[in-house]
């Protein structure tokens, strides 16, 4: 049993961490699709109205957090 301990534990890290990479290799890929689309919609001349419900947003937001202006 002690022969197997640390082969065990050598394999569950390596496994664990290359399912670790993995996913954030899936989720970096899906970030990049996402913001390739964005730059995509932002270059085109009729906008989509998800986009423009998106900028719409942020523009809100940011108008929220600016501050009043002193006279």
């Amino acid at each position: 049993m002690i022969e197997f301990g640390p082969a065990a534990l050598l394999g569950l890290c390596i496994g664990f961490l290359w399912g670790i990479g993995c996913s954030l290799a899936i989720l970096y890929s899906i970030y990049l699709g996402g913001y390739r689309k964005a730059v995509e919609d932002s270059l085109l001349a009729a906008k989509p109205k998800r986009f423009t419900l998106a900028l719409d947003k942020i523009r809100a937001r940011r108008r929220a957090e600016m501050p009043e202006p002193h006279e």
